[in-house]
């Protein structure tokens, strides 16, 4: 079965909770930069005057060389010596609310399938282990190059067959993030997964206290 562009009313009947107006913006800006910090290792570091591996003896006496005062080899004008406000292993991860997240990737979903980007598929299953042959089934579906691949769960041979596929991404619908639905160019998403994006777009039920 070949994949259909998914309507904002197709999308309204699946109970994906469109947001209609620009609310939004800024929160797609904060969990994208999220995302994105929290990829950065934070590794780099240098060593200090106190931390080089260098004698702390004085080179050379105070007076009468001619030469200028130098206290110790490990100072950071010397080549070796220690860095001056160089960096220092830190963490880059920004905090985001779930309610920020949530609302991110409603509007996010909402504005490419209203631009037509979202396709929408019974499901997709390779039936055996080749690369070739997962490329055939998705050229069926889009001609697009760079495309989102959305199921609720792949299966082995779907999983193994379509990872070295160039230009193309599996995620689950319980793991894709605001920055992959914003990366590609066409999303083809099966069935099943539009439940649970639907659910993911909706708040979460509130339980009353007994009075």
């Amino acid at each position: 079965m070949s994949a259909k562009v998914l309507t904002e009313s197709a999308a309204k009947e699946a109970r994906i909770d469109m947001i209609e107006d620009g609310h939004g913006t800024q929160a797609v800006h904060d969990v994208v930069v999220a995302i994105r910090a929290a990829r950065r290792s934070g590794s780099a570091n240098t060593k200090t005057k106190a931390e080089v591996d260098l004698s702390g003896a004085k080179p050379w006496r105070q007076k009468g060389t001619g030469r200028a005062r130098a206290g110790y080899k490990s100072s950071p004008i010397w080549r070796g010596g220690g860095v001056v406000f160089g960096p220092k292993p830190r963490d880059y991860s920004k905090k985001t609310s779930k309610s920020v997240r949530r609302l991110a990737f409603r509007k996010v979903l909402s504005e490419r399938i209203r631009a037509g980007d979202v396709l929408a598929i019974e499901k997709f299953v390779v039936s055996e282990l080749k690369t070739k042959s997962f490329a055939a089934l998705l050229r069926k579906q889009t001609d697009a190059r760079r495309v989102l691949l959305i199921s609720d769960a792949f299966d082995e041979t779907t999983f193994k067959s379509g990872r070295n596929v160039k230009q193309v991404t599996l995620a689950t619908a319980s793991d894709v993030n605001t920055e992959q639905l914003l990366a590609f160019e066409k999303i083809l998403v099966t069935q099943n997964a539009l439940e649970k994006l639907a659910e993911r777009t909706r708040p979460p039920r509130s339980h009353g206290t007994a009075g």
